[in-house]
């Protein structure tokens, strides 16, 4: 691809590196913001460099947020004995848009995959196990997605609290195996979390 602008160019090599993003995307997004007012681009990285800097990380479920402790881990009326556990953001967003969920998460930042190096350690899984055995958890949800990674991910975890006698159940696989929570409907994700089955009846099917 020929550019008349190395300006340009390097916009369009830097929009390429998002994701699903190719290089005429690219082109297509960068142009389009030339067309627009100054300010409106202003505004874009004003924005994307203030979330930068100032995005913080809950430090009970690890929840992207604004502040030390994220609004579901803060609110007084959410089931806070009642923990489910998730991938990230996104599967957090996708449960809340169900309206069917008054508990509160556990954000893992990935699911444990050795193929791409990714380990128990890499991952938010100490931290869930130590919030258990301090207590006041009565239920694990495992809410990760149908796939190979997300099966092994919730063994781990599962082995990891076997010994507190906490309950620990599984979303119902109205969610088809393979498939990622957020491009589940919101009915069929929601139902799967109602009608949630506990994880040793998932081992033996």
């Amino acid at each position: 691809m020929e550019f008349s602008s190395k300006l340009l160019e390097k916009a369009v090599n830097e929009m390429a590196q998002l994701p699903g993003i190719g290089k005429r995307t690219a082109l297509r997004l960068v142009l389009h913001l030339l067309k627009q007012p100054k300010e409106r681009t202003s505004f874009l990285s004003q924005a994307l460099t203030t979330m930068r800097e100032e995005v913080q990380y809950c430090s009970s479920c690890h929840n992207i947020s604004d502040t030390a402790l994220c609004a579901i881990c803060a609110n007084p009326k959410r089931e806070h004995q009642l923990v489910c556990v998730v991938e990230d953001i996104r599967d957090v967003m996708a449960i809340e848009n169900t309206g069917q969920f008054r508990g509160i998460y556990h954000v893992l930042g990935g699911k444990i995959s050795p193929i791409d190096g990714v380990g128990p350690s890499q991952l938010n899984i100490s931290s869930l196990v130590e919030k258990v055995k301090l207590g006041g958890v009565e239920e694990i949800i495992f809410a990760l997605s149908s796939t190979m990674e997300g099966d092994t991910t919730n063994f781990y975890i599962y082995k990891q609290i076997a010994d507190s006698g906490i309950l620990t159940s599984t979303i119902a696989r109205g969610i088809s195996v393979g498939d990622e929570l957020e491009y589940a409907d919101e009915v069929t994700l929601g139902r799967s979390i109602v009608q949630r089955v506990p994880f040793e009846k998932s081992l033996r099917g």
